[in-house]
């Protein structure tokens, strides 16, 4: 099959007006039964090369089990480095975070090609597009039609969700023990800082007629700005453009919230950042998260996907200046974080509201039953139902924390190059000072009670004190001013849902070798920034 299937790539390879010759896609040659291998993806991307002078490839990183991940840089003057991109605006397509969820492979190699057949498309001229088309090599090779049986083709069978550390990737962002989220970071966020990223995905939940779903970064600790520019402006807009221009039912990306009573609302996915989507909104940058809906047809899943990634790239032609200005308030904001005459507010907890607006979702009646288990599931019925309900995407906090000056942390090697690979500045002290400061006393601290991702995740209970503690070069200085200012308040903050307490970065100096008592947490909040320090910037 394999062999018959890579035959039929080249048989079938498409000829441009301007004489070049083509690949289709192991999606396309196979009437959509199959899917890429990573051996197929590679092949394809050296066969694009040889078609187009427009296209170059970097690498992201290489997966646990030793296959480079392609980046592939797309644009008309092609760029050979970030500083060649000029005014042009960055786009990055994500795809295949997840194996088993394999639209986005298909449908962004796809775009890519079509771009490249008209060298004078505007897009081209007007924007630097990064494609990564397998972000899970590893998970990709493990193809069996085993995976995702509910899933609506292609039959031949899809990938893994797990990398080859059998960790998932969209809950690696904040953590960072991938290579291939540490490469996605290192090498495509810092080294090309796009403007607008989007993470291909397949849903797993609620029943409804819309091929495509997508929905936009939401957790509160980024800016509010951007999150509500997304919400009020940009994906209202793609969400016409997928209806108007390309004729592709959609919708935003969630479930219902009570499938027995769909009045009840539809609800968004998780905000935390550990979540990809989340994570780049943290960063001041837009951030979408696409869900292909399971049950649809593969053929039409790709197809949307591949709408879907033609409407964002419209909208970041025709408003790249509006937001490049919007995304440069944002950083500046950051840079006056934990300023002493602004209130700058840390979401310690949050709960989501509604939007502004109800959402129209083209729903199925679902039936309940119980299942095997003993437990009520719900499964889809052929009545249609069309509801107009709230859509509960905003997150606001419901307890906060100021956001310091800075934070005075141990020189820990693990958490140094943590704060490296996600581009956070600091400093390292140079001489043994006493310094008031916010320390943090614990009075108990519980590990969740399942594994996740190989943590047994802290709760953390406990509170401030201020007092005089004395450092000396074994300790950094973390302002919370600077670009990623909001990332490195979310990571260092004691009683951050996501950060370095959370995922046990700390454990080894919270308790002693004998003993009940706890030490403080090694992260002292410094309250002003009046104080002389002497440091150094590595």
């Amino acid at each position: 099959m394999k062999k018959f299937i890579i035959i039929s790539i080249f048989a079938a390879m498409q000829h441009s007006s301007f004489g070049q010759y083509f690949p289709v896609t192991i999606a396309e040659a196979s009437n959509y039964q199959s899917t890429s291998t990573y051996k197929d993806v590679m092949q394809y991307i050296d066969m694009l090369q040889k078609a187009s002078k427009l296209v170059r490839v970097e690498t992201i990183a290489t997966s646990t089990e030793g296959r480079e991940i392609p980046l592939l840089i797309v644009a008309n003057p092609l760029p050979k480095k970030p500083s060649d991109v000029g005014n042009r605006i960055v786009v990055y397509i994500q795809a295949n975070i997840h194996a088993g969820e394999v639209e986005g492979k298909e449908a962004s190699l796809m775009f890519v090609r079509d771009l490249l057949k008209n060298p004078k498309n505007p897009l081209l001229k007007d924007i630097v597009l990064l494609v990564c088309p397998i972000l899970n090599p590893d998970g990709n090779e493990r193809i069996s039609p085993e995976n995702r049986p509910w899933q609506n083709g292609p039959i031949n069978g899809v990938g893994v969700r797990h990398n080859g550390q059998m960790l998932d990737l969209n809950r690696d962002a904040m953590k960072l023990e991938s290579p291939e989220m540490i490469g996605v970071v290192k090498n495509v966020l810092n080294r090309w800082d796009p403007a607008i990223v989007m993470d291909c995905h397949t849903t797993n939940g609620s029943y409804h007629q819309e091929p495509v779903t997508f929905t936009w970064m939401m957790n509160p600790n980024g800016s509010r700005k951007l999150i509500n520019y997304m919400r009020d402006k940009m994906m209202p807009w793609v969400s016409n453009q997928l209806s108007a221009k390309y004729k592709t039912l959609n919708c935003f990306y969630g479930e219902f919230i009570d499938q027995r009573d769909y009045e009840k609302g539809w609800i968004s996915y998780a905000s935390e950042p550990r979540y990809f989507t989340n994570y780049v909104g943290l960063r001041n940058r837009l951030s979408i998260l696409n869900e292909n809906y399971v049950y649809a047809p593969f053929n039409e899943r790709v197809q949307g996907c591949y709408n879907l990634i033609s409407s964002v790239c419209d909208y970041a032609r025709e408003n790249a200046m509006e937001i490049k200005k919007l995304l440069n308030e944002a950083d500046n904001e950051s840079k006056q974080l934990g300023n002493p005459l602004k209130k700058h507010e840390f979401a310690l907890t949050y709960k989501a509201e509604p939007t502004p607006n109800y959402v129209t979702i083209l729903s199925y009646e679902a039936e309940p039953y119980t299942d095997e288990n003993g437990r009520e599931r719900f499964r889809k019925t052929d009545r249609k139902k069309t509801v107009t309900i709230p859509y509960y995407a905003d997150y606001y906090a419901t307890q906060t924390t100021s956001i310091p000056y800075g934070y005075i942390i141990r020189k820990d090697i693990q958490v140094v190059n943590l704060l490296k690979s996600h581009g956070i500045k600091y400093e390292m002290l140079t001489d043994t000072v006493t310094l008031n400061v916010e320390q943090f006393n614990i009075d108990s601290l519980k590990p969740s009670h399942r594994l996740n991702q190989g943590h047994y995740n802290n709760n953390i209970y406990g509170s401030f004190t201020n007092t005089n503690v004395r450092f000396d070069s074994q300790y950094l200085l973390v302002k919370t001013s600077q670009k990623l200012g909001r990332l490195a308040t979310y990571l260092l903050e004691p009683k951050s849902d996501d950060g370095l307490i959370y995922w046990n970065f700390w454990d080894r100096y919270l308790v002693p070798q004998w003993g009940r008592r706890y030490y403080p947490v090694p992260v002292y909040r410094l309250k002003k920034g009046s104080i002389k320090l002497r440091t150094v910037t590595p």
